[in-house]
């Protein structure tokens, strides 16, 4: 009879261990711009060149970014717009200039020569905010629509910070089609001071709790297991 529970116990616990993934295996496509192919999963360490280009002319808006347009002496065609699915901003004058996939530069220069149109001379700034999702262990997990200069670590600070058991050394980043794991527990961390980019999912892992969350448990099935063994015999 021992050797009967004995073998149920372990099939029990078989069936509660959890399942992992790997890092590697293909995440969900995500918005945003490739990831380097020399950068590695499971790797934090930051190529200098890829950390550099993440604020240059590369950089370009995707559908679900928003834009801050200031135009001088003009609150008329100022103000904060999305950019739609179609490429354009979700305004009524703006939907006629395309800029998403538009380096951020071109995009200013596009809207500026749009304006003169309506005055001389415009003046133009224009200031893009990235969609981001932070999840996973943090206080706020949420859509956040973030300025160009947000770094990862800001990212996360803006979710209200990680929750008491949330790993800062295994902290999940979906960009561009790969998936990183980035450890986050040193404040100069190369990954934690780079910029984030459109698209970017910033996921905090949560600490896992043998004792309460398998072990508790399993021994719950087993005792249950017994005493069904017991009422059989009887």
């Amino acid at each position: 009879m021992r050797s009967i529970v004995c073998a149920a116990a372990l099939v029990v616990m078989a069936g509660c261990l959890p399942v992992t993934a790997e890092p590697g295996h293909t995440p969900p496509p995500v918005a945003g711009p490739a990831a380097p192919a020399a950068q590695a999963d499971g790797d934090s360490a930051l190529p200098a060149a890829y950390a550099a280009s993440a604020m240059d002319s590369n950089l370009v808006l995707k559908p679900g970014d928003k834009v801050h347009i200031s135009v001088w002496k003009d609150t008329t065609m100022s103000g904060d717009f999305v950019v739609g699915v179609n490429g354009a901003l979700l305004h009524p004058l703006y939907q006629s200039v395309p800029v998403a996939g538009v380096p951020i530069p071109e995009v200013q220069q596009r809207l500026q020569k749009f304006l003169t149109q309506f005055e001389s001379n415009p003046e133009v700034v224009v200031e893009p905010m990235f969609r981001v999702v932070v999840n996973g262990a943090v206080r706020t997990p949420q859509v956040y629509q973030l300025p160009r200069e947000t770094s990862i670590f800001m990212a996360i600070a803006e979710a209200g910070g990680p929750l008491p058991d949330g790993r800062m050394d295994k902290v999940r980043l979906w960009r561009g089609g790969r998936e990183y794991t980035l450890d986050l527990t040193h404040a100069d961390a190369a990954w934690g001071n780079s910029p984030v980019m459109s698209g970017d999912q910033i996921i905090v892992t949560q600490r896992s709790h043998f004792f309460r969350e398998i072990f508790v448990p399993v021994v719950g099935l087993v005792g249950a297991a017994a005493s069904i063994i017991n009422l059989i015999r009887r």
